[in-house]
């Protein structure tokens, strides 16, 4: 992790990879009906690391295992409730590989990710209301989880769809104990009457998740599976309350379980464009999430500016 934290204290830019799960799709692995891309982490495990493999070659300074969708309550209904160890050391595993395979020399960060992601019902985008944890059962999850990571190899730990404050702050707490160093990712929805609220909850203001979930812990911010024009509101939003350096990784297309759908994908050129226009603006970690492949990286890292601009004033 040195490197990075010596391009962080010198403004640096970090690029991020692309989505994980939704390339595995893209390339033909089938998505299990209960925990998504996990499973393919047993059955498509050369696939998954020529995936991180070819975001290392165009540029990423950073590659995600697979381990979005690993949690025991993502697991346990689809059956692989005895394979969580198995499941996440091998993904992390896997992208250690792809790093030694194709950055030789240069310093990539394999990143585990600890997302919030619970069972959705199938065709959906929606949490199934079967499978909703209690506080210590989420607790417990998150825990292993983080563990789990740790005991793997990972250099940082990557907070992925923080929605809301409860189950935000008992996964950031779990990863804390590892004494990893945490980049928190919060998902946000479509801005509405000047307000930005969080990824389907609209109750629920961004800018009030901000200071109770980073003070728990992280040393990185930013917005994460977001469409574009959202993640643009939240930055805005998180520039205001978060003095540290931000991140930025936006999808493009839609989920409907299990399946991603690769509706209206932004052009390469596009997403680069924007991409530029945010590390300009002071981003300075920058990627892409579900829908965005190696493509998209290949252009954006072809753009970008060695160091992030200036951030907005207040």
């Amino acid at each position: 992790m040195f490197p990075l934290e010596d391009k962080l204290t010198a403004g640096e830019v970090i690029v991020l990879d692309g989505g994980t799960g939704t390339e595995l799709q893209r390339r033909g692995a089938a998505m299990d009906r209960a925990a998504w891309c996990a499973r393919a982490t047993m059955t498509h495990g050369d696939l998954l690391r020529r995936v991180h493999e070819d975001y290392i070659r165009v540029g990423a300074d950073v590659v995600t295992a697979n381990t979005f969708a690993t949690s025991r309550r993502m697991l346990g209904p689809a059956g692989l409730g005895d394979a969580v160890a198995e499941i996440n050391t091998r993904a992390v595993q896997l992208a250690r590989e792809a790093r030694d395979a194709a950055a030789p020399g240069r310093p990539v960060a394999v990143a585990g990710s600890l997302s919030a992601m619970q069972p959705i019902v199938p065709g959906t985008g929606e949490t199934d209301p079967a499978f909703v944890a209690s506080a210590a059962e989420a607790k417990a999850n998150y825990g292993e989880l983080a563990g789990l990571l740790a005991e793997a190899g990972v250099d940082l730990i990557l907070m992925e769809m923080m929605c809301d404050i409860e189950q935000a702050t008992y996964a950031v707490e779990a990863a804390v104990a590892t004494g990893l160093p945490i980049w928190v990712g919060f998902s946000v929805g479509a801005a509405k009457g000047g307000r930005v609220p969080m990824h389907r909850r609209d109750d629920l203001d961004f800018a009030e998740v901000i200071e109770p979930i980073m003070r728990v812990g992280g040393s990185v911010a930013g917005i994460m599976h977001s469409y574009a024009k959202d993640t643009t509101a939240g930055l805005d939003v998180l520039f205001e309350r978060w003095p540290g350096p931000v991140s930025a990784y936006p999808e493009s297309g839609f989920f409907k379980m299990p399946d991603w759908q690769f509706v209206d994908i932004m052009p390469p050129g596009d997403f680069a464009e924007l991409a530029c226009a945010w590390v300009e603006g002071g981003v300075q970690i920058i990627g892409g999430c579900c829908g965005i492949g190696p493509e998209h990286i290949e252009a954006m890292t072809a753009r970008l500016p060695r160091h992030a601009g200036p951030r907005p004033s207040s």
